[in-house]
């Protein structure tokens, strides 16, 4: 299990001090829960994250366990070394908003036809309680020709899952090369 430290002062300067020592900076937090500033190992959150099996995974922070997903984070724009994760905490019976990510299987029709696969959606909000969080959605693009695409609307959902992105929005397509 992926253990941090609290932070004690969050100023610019004791944050500089703790990326100098090998530290990711975190938030936690969730609905109806106090904001946790903590800092993890940089190595040991990328090992874990590498090695996570599902999208919420455990970490334990000041002797307390949380489940939490990546919500989001920051890379330093030239090295591209891991910054700032923000982490949300998922409360089983609260519904909530989460971001899933998008993953597509197959070769598509398209390519053959001088067709470029276009992924326009790498992660859909979705609205649902902790214990019906799903992992991904896992898409079939193997019959996709040039010009076709598929839509929000086209996505199987699991059950007490709500997509809050519109129905006519464009998760991946094939479209013509120039």
């Amino acid at each position: 299990m992926l253990e941090g430290i609290i932070r004690e002062s969050i100023d610019k300067k004791a944050t500089k001090a703790l990326r100098k020592d090998g530290f990711l900076i975190a938030n936690i937090y969730g609905k109806g829960v106090e904001n946790i500033n903590a800092a993890f190992k940089s190595n040991e959150f990328i090992k874990a994250i590498r090695n996570k099996t599902s999208l919420a995974f455990p970490v334990k922070v000041a002797g307390t366990e949380y489940k939490v997903i990546i919500q989001e984070y920051q890379k330093h724009p030239v090295t591209s070394i891991l910054l700032h994760v923000d982490l949300r905490i998922v409360q089983d019976g609260v519904l909530s908003k989460y971001l899933i990510p998008v993953k597509t299987e197959g070769t598509p029709k398209g390519l053959k036809n001088k067709g470029i696969l276009i992924n326009s959606k790498k992660r859909l909000l979705v609205k649902c309680t902790g214990e019906n969080l799903p992992n991904s959605f896992t898409l079939d693009v193997s019959n996709l020709d040039v010009g076709d695409s598929i839509l929000v609307r086209d996505i199987e959902v699991p059950e007490n899952v709500t997509i809050m992105d519109a129905d006519r929005v464009a998760v991946t397509g094939v479209i013509k090369a120039k």
